[in-house]
């Protein structure tokens, strides 16, 4: 048997860290077995999907040296590699469930559902809705079907019992049927869900093992009964243990940065980060903090994972890329450090705003900093103003922040657009309401434009120093977070 491994991320944001974490460790264990790495491109959910974001997932994973053998750049045999190019597959395979009696069409409405749950509820049954729930009356499904209702496919799931898993890291696992739902196969727009995609794709593409974070472990009594239904054999199953924040909460960009190009932006070396993500939860024979992804991978043993939350701890990443940083010699020092961000194309964008605001070449520095360092040293102080207090700007830098975490595209164009539509929402001048961003991009709001300044250092970047001054004005408790939530989806909604 030949081993083969896949990662399959969603290109819906920004890279996240923990998309290298698996693909490290498919890889590793792929290779150490002479077998294949394959990437493939999940992008089911149309409407949030982008072509921007799969190449930022490419070059990320590039950047960090995690090669594979078959994917959507590379091709190969099982192709294609992005499930939107495989979409008239998925109808057949949902449509052969129905014709076994292991599928059934869904008219109910998003209201009905609400009513269901909360009759649910109401009788005290902590369980999920069932076909028994779910399914018309004959009568009505005809007239529906008539009516050219829309539909989803769903699965059947038994009512009760209990469901045995296999699992390389953890053993038998066993999950309540109880709390397995229906699971939608095919959206009413004819697209898959994850989970009919992945057993269709990982059977069609032959991959042996399945890797993957822990948080999927109860949606593998889904993934077992549709391999059942369709007569094929299960791949090997290993959930790894997601990685955690500090305060052992699950690693989120509230309190960690998580997107690749943050760190990246932010002078790690690639091969520092994979060292790190190789030290979530595992470790060398010879316990050496230090290793190479070659090294790794020749001393690959998937059962040296530990099953305890890895703590993702910047701190520790900075001092392991400092070590890496000591070990190059001045010529690589300085060769790293040009490629980062002391190079041609990068000064380039700077230079035409800098220029017209320096007297002598000796002020390049101090006005240029922000461009090329990580958190500006501000303070609750460096947001004083003259009409407006610390809470009203950390209300607006919230506001500014979702809107910027919802935008795909990033230029100064659109994010001062969105800043403006905001202001106006709020009733407040817009060179007021962007004075603290600029505090919270450049740390001062004495610098050229601000929504030219966050192109120039990217979306990564930016929206890090955005959540950075909200926390530096006292950061905003769940309590308030639920206020605000409320508050911007009514701002948001006269954009």
């Amino acid at each position: 048997m030949t081993v083969r491994t896949r990662v399959a991320p969603s290109p819906t944001g920004d890279p996240h860290v923990g998309t290298a974490y698996i693909a490290l460790f498919n890889r590793c264990f792929a290779h150490q077995h002479g077998g294949q790495f394959i990437l493939r491109i999940e992008d089911t959910d149309q409407t949030r999907s982008t072509d921007q974001s799969e190449q930022m997932i490419l070059d990320s994973l590039k950047w960090l040296g995690l090669s594979w053998d078959e994917g959507p750049d590379v091709g190969g045999p099982h192709g294609p590699y992005r499930q939107s190019e495989r979409k008239h597959m998925y109808a057949e395979y949902a449509q052969a469930l129905i014709g076994k009696g292991h599928a059934f069409k869904c008219y109910r409405t998003s209201e009905e559902l609400d009513t269901l749950r909360a009759e649910l509820k109401e009788q005290g049954e902590n369980r999920a809705l069932k076909p028994m729930d779910l399914e018309l009356p004959a009568e009505e499904q005809a007239k529906r079907e008539a009516e050219g209702a829309p539909y989803v496919i769903r699965m059947r799931v038994p009512t009760d019992g209990r469901c045995e898993i296999e699992d390389m890291l953890r053993g038998t696992v066993e999950l309540d049927w109880a709390l397995v739902d229906a699971q939608i196969l095919l959206k009413s727009d004819g697209m898959p869900t994850y989970h009919l995609a992945n057993i269709v794709d990982d059977h069609l593409m032959e991959i042996t093992h399945v890797i993957r974070g822990e948080e999927w472990l109860n949606s593998a009594p889904k993934h077992k009964l549709l391999y059942e239904y369709f007569g094929w054999e299960m791949p090997v199953l290993c959930h790894m243990p997601l990685l955690r924040n500090p305060d052992k909460s699950k690693l989120s960009k509230r309190k960690n940065p998580t997107s690749i190009l943050f760190y990246q932006r932010m002078g790690y070396l690639p091969e520092a980060l994979v060292n790190y993500l190789g030290r979530m939860g595992w470790s060398m024979p010879d316990e050496s903090e230090k290793f190479t992804l070659a090294q790794m991978q020749d001393a690959f043993d998937i059962n040296r994972v530990s099953l305890g939350g890895p703590v993702f701890d910047v701190e520790k990443l900075s001092w392991l890329n400092g070590q890496w940083l000591r070990e190059q010699s001045d010529e690589q020092f300085l060769d790293t450090l040009l490629d980062w961000a002391y190079n041609r194309d990068y000064a380039m964008k700077i230079i035409p705003h800098l220029r017209q605001r320096v007297e002598t070449l000796s002020d390049v520095a101090d006005k240029a900093a922000f461009c090329f360092n990580g958190m500006p040293a501000i303070s609750e102080a460096s947001f004083e103003h003259k009409q407006y207090g610390a809470e009203d700007m950390k209300v607006w830098l919230q506001y500014l922040l979702w809107t910027y975490e919802a935008r795909s595209d990033w230029n100064r164009d659109g994010l001062f657009a969105d800043a403006k539509a905001i202001a106006d929402a709020l009733e407040v001048k817009i060179k007021d309401f962007l004075f603290p961003a600029f505090v919270a991009i450049a740390g001062t709001s004495a610098s050229f434009s601000v929504v030219d300044s966050m192109e120039i250092i990217g979306a990564d970047l930016s929206r890090a120093r955005l959540r950075n001054a909200i926390e530096v004005l006292g950061g905003v408790s769940k309590k308030q977070m639920k206020k605000l939530e409320k508050a911007y989806r009514e701002i948001a909604a006269s954009f």
